[in-house]
């Protein structure tokens, strides 16, 4: 499988042997290049890093478009995103200038360009004391984290070399390879460089990188790097979060992330990122179940991974359980899991801001975790009920709660992921998605409503804009300013103790899909 590499890559390599310099690419990129060849696959690298002799102001000097902020010798030289695909071949690529050109309209990225470098002592598992600047590729690489990271190939004249299989890349004059990267990569083997102990002690998030490559790339860890994570796990405490948040996330996105997940139990690492997932382990569930709680979570997980869903559905497929270990009732095969939606919802929001996610992300998987348990059969359920339960969930959301029903399903072992009463009701949702759900939906506003009784904001009005949305869910035709504005005047003249009861009434009804489901759920696990 030929390999290519992206012009603007062999434009920067071009700028640097003009003056002198040695480039190699280094890290994933390598690895992800040579993966391709070895296994026969097209893998595209994500990232493109060069490392160079040259110092951090002579890589500025031969690529004026760039920044250096840091202190560990990486300049990032700006490219136009675009730009950054892969070369139709590996012959000679001619370069105007062997600088790149600055087109400050196009969007830009940013090549990291690295001087050789081997790092001092890390005081606090996370950050070396000092960087020294080194002469050889082969110093520079020797202080990296695996051996299939720890490979370079060499640029030359804009040529590069990439082998047709893994056989014989030690000896070729492109390809750096001093701790034997090329084999660990033909076996699919994560192997720590030297003493992994060490390794592991300089950085520790290098603990759950090796099982995120693991996952990744569907490799196995090697066993003395395995046995050194697991000593060593207790180090993933002295990281910050939101670095682990980052490796997490990596993993959860790979195809293979409840390979991941199971990995970082098996490694002991789990207990330091998600301890609440831990619960679940060896927690059986009920006759409705045949996995434990924890296998159930992970299965969620590895069927939203298999479609291909965005990393909120993922995270909400994997939690969407976490609560019922707390909530377990009695035990055997009628054994309850009362209300575990709501501790479970409690418990994601207290996980996804300890990791330091966006209230964004954080928002929407704790929404997922706390409303993924509802009732709908055919027949029991009104077209206004499922506009209550749009109104409850928000129409936003809908799809997402139904993709996470799909994994809950697959994960509790059961064969099809979207029957037929799922079915049913996401046409009942596409058949009534437009009608008015929410109060900014009504035909009368609040603002209105207050212009037209001389109310000021305060309960009454709530109260009337509540029991104006019930009857519009009930009847969607009711949705005019005309009947509102009548309806309105009528419920504002209404004295206080005439008022509530209807509102209570409203409020009520947009619980009743949760109230059939409950007493759905009560019969089902012989709760009184």
């Amino acid at each position: 499988m030929k390999q290519t590499i992206p012009q603007p890559v062999l434009d920067v390599a071009a700028a640097l042997t003009a003056g002198g310099f040695e480039a190699y690419l280094v890290g994933g990129c390598v690895r992800d290049l040579l993966r391709g060849a070895v296994h026969g696959e097209r893998v595209e690298p994500k990232d493109w890093d060069i490392a160079t002799n040259a110092r951090p102001e002579e890589i500025q000097k031969a690529c004026p478009d760039s920044v250096y902020e840091n202190e560990f010798g990486t300049v990032g030289v700006k490219i136009r995103t675009n730009d950054l695909q892969p070369t139709t071949d590996n012959k000679d690529s001619a370069t105007k200038s062997g600088k790149l050109a600055n087109d400050k309209q196009a969007t830009t990225d940013v090549i990291e360009v690295t001087t050789y470098r081997v790092d001092g002592t890390y005081h606090d598992h996370r950050h070396p004391e000092e960087v020294q600047f080194a002469a050889r590729i082969e110093d520079d690489l020797a202080r990296r984290d695996f051996t299939v990271n720890a490979m370079a190939v060499r640029i030359t004249n804009n040529k590069w070399f990439i082998p047709s299989s893994g056989e014989g890349q030690q000896t070729t004059n492109d390809i750096t390879d001093p701790f034997d990267g090329h084999v660990d990569l033909k076996a699919k083997v994560i192997r720590a460089v030297g003493n992994p102990t060490l390794r592991f002690r300089e950085d520790a998030l290098r603990l759950l990188r090796a099982v995120r490559f693991a996952a990744e790339l569907g490799f196995s860890i090697e066993d003395a790097t395995g046995q050194a994570i697991q000593a060593e796990s207790r180090l993933l405490e002295e990281i910050a979060p939101e670095r682990v948040r980052d490796e997490l996330v990596k993993l959860i996105m790979a195809p293979r992330a409840a390979s991941g997940i199971r990995m970082l139990e098996g490694y002991r690492l789990l207990a330091y990122i998600i301890p609440e997932l831990r619960e679940g382990i060896d927690c059986g569930q009920n006759k409705h179940h045949i996995y434990t709680v924890f296998d159930h979570n992970v299965r969620a997980l590895d069927y939203a991974a298999g479609k291909g869903y965005p990393l909120h559905i993922r995270l909400g497929a994997l939690l969407h359980d976490v609560g019922k270990p707390r909530t377990k009732r009695g035990d055997g095969p009628d054994s309850t899991f009362y209300n575990h939606e709501v501790v479970g919802g409690r418990m994601t929001r207290v996980i996804m801001e300890r990791l330091k996610f966006s209230t964004e992300v954080a928002d929407a998987v704790t929404h997922l975790v706390r409303q993924h348990l509802f009732y709908y059969n055919v027949g029991e359920v009104s077209a206004a009920g499922v506009r209550r339960f749009i109104a409850r969930v928000g129409i936003e959301m809908v799809d997402d709660i139904l993709k996470v029903r799909e994994a809950d399903r697959i994960g509790s072992g059961v064969p099809k992921a979207f029957p037929y009463k799922l079915r049913h009701l996401q046409f009942m949702i596409d058949k009534v998605r437009h009608d008015p759900v929410h109060p900014k939906m009504l035909a009368l506003r609040g603002d209105e409503l207050m212009r037209l009784v001389g109310a000021p904001p305060g309960p009454v009005v709530g109260q009337i804009l509540r029991i104006l949305l019930d009857e519009v869910l009930e009847e969607p035709s009711r949705n005019s300013k005309e009947y509102l504005e009548r309806r309105a005047r009528v419920l504002h003249a209404l004295p206080p103790a005439d008022l509530a009861p209807l509102d209570r009434a409203a409020r009520s009804h947009v619980e009743e899909l949760e109230a059939d489901a409950e007493e759905v759920l009560k019969r089902r696990h012989h709760v009184s």
